[in-house]
């Protein structure tokens, strides 16, 4: 019998995370079966098109222990029975001393679920993130003596604490991360280092067809577009003090994305009096934002480090518009600089600064010349260097090796 792959995820399917199920629409090409495994039940009506490609069963864990208590007891139950079940214990008390919440609580029982209902052919469970995922993950494995591994991205490396990610590093078999800033950030708490390695997710750009771009009518407004979730690490409030500054010239902002300061951020544009010149799309598919960056003139994305410690990684979004062949504004933030080279390829500026935002803005809008040689060299190396194939290959041969390994 051919062994399937549990893969983890917090929720399936997310727009906001398509370059999850990009990897398992990948995976699934190069031949491995696969079982998706939800923490949550899906929140969003939006798909984007590679959610239709995917054709692996989804298995969704109860996302609070309090909606199907039944079902949690004949987990628990089960779990009890297992020989692993008294070190998966072991683990999840110990984690539990040092973060009494009822999170941790959830996720052990989650685990006891997943391991109850795991079906027979599931040889390894791959998760991806670092943080809650990553914790049903070892509680599982453990209980049922299977292996993991893990695929670490952003928010769930630099918000989790070292004593979590080390442990958490220790007990997998091997992991991925998408960025230089994230391996050297977790080879540096792991006592095998090189059990991490660096795979740019990278995007399937094929589809994308730059549009033909002709000089701006000077009575037309400059279009600038950013997409990202209103959430502090995404910097839009710096975007709209820069904006601000930008008052007197001739620009419209489009922006897409849903979140929480969505509302704080429309208040924070009309009190500075520029709320009538941006178009708050909310969310939007696939092909609307498309549209929106074939009219555009400019993408901007403010990124910033949150108090928490989140951060992007390296922006699917960012790729999308230079694919486009737009110019593009970013910071010097995580992995950003890993694919936009400084006066390049785009420019950057520090984070948190929207004067320098609002110069460079202007800059781009004043110097057309410039923003084509960046958008032409932006879009050459983003197709060159930033293909999903080379790290699906990757994956899909440590997966395959892991199964292997497991049944012999």
């Amino acid at each position: 019998m051919q062994k399937r792959v549990a893969i983890l995820v917090k929720g399936y399917p997310r727009l906001s995370e398509t370059f999850i199920a990009q990897e398992i629409a990948g995976l699934q090409d190069r031949g491995l079966d696969q079982l998706i495994v939800s923490l949550r039940q899906p929140g969003e009506t939006k798909t984007h098109p590679v959610h239709r490609r995917i054709t692996a069963p989804v298995l969704y864990l109860p996302e609070y222990l309090k909606d199907d208590p039944a079902r949690v007891k004949r987990g628990r139950e089960f779990a009890e029975r297992q020989p692993g079940f008294a070190e998966a214990e072991k683990i999840f008390q110990a984690d539990l001393a040092r973060d009494h919440t009822a999170n941790r609580y959830r996720r052990f029982g989650q685990a006891c679920v997943l391991a109850a209902e795991l079906p027979k052919d599931v040889g390894w469970l791959h998760t991806h993130y670092l943080h809650t995922p990553a914790s049903v993950a070892r509680y599982a494995a453990t209980i049922l003596g299977l292996g993991w591994s893990f695929s670490a991205h952003a928010k769930d490396i630099w918000t989790s604490e070292r004593w979590e990610l080390s442990e958490k590093l220790d007990s997998s078999a091997f992991g991925v991360t998408c960025t230089s800033a994230n391996l050297d950030y977790l080879r540096s708490l792991a006592k095998r280092p090189k059990k991490v390695e660096l795979v740019y997710h990278g995007l399937d750009l094929s589809g994308i067809v730059p549009p033909e771009r002709r000089p701006r009518d000077a009575g037309r407004p400059f279009r600038i577009v950013s997409v990202g979730r209103a959430v502090e690490k995404k910097g839009f409030a710096d975007l709209i003090r820069a904006l601000a500054r930008l008052k007197d010239r001739n620009w419209h902002f489009d922006h897409v994305g849903g979140g929480t300061l969505a509302k704080n951020l429309k208040a924070q544009a009309d009190k500075a009096g520029i709320g009538d010149r941006i178009t708050w799309h909310g969310s939007r598919e696939r092909g609307e934002v498309f549209d929106l960056l074939a009219k555009a003139d400019l993408f901007v994305l403010p990124s910033r480090i949150a108090r928490s410690g989140d951060r992007d990684g390296l922006p699917n979004v960012l790729m999308e518009a230079q694919a486009h062949r737009l110019p593009v504004i970013s910071t010097r933030v995580s992995a950003i600089p890993e694919l936009v080279a400084d006066g390049e390829t785009g420019l950057l500026v520090e984070e948190r600064d929207p004067k320098a935002l609002a110069e460079a803005i202007a800059r781009l809008m004043d110097d057309p010349a410039l923003a084509q040689r960046l958008a032409e060299a932006g879009e050459r190396r983003v197709r060159e260097r930033f293909s999903p194939e080379p790290g699906l290959d990757r994956v899909a041969a440590l997966l395959g090796d892991a199964l292997r390994a497991e049944a012999a």
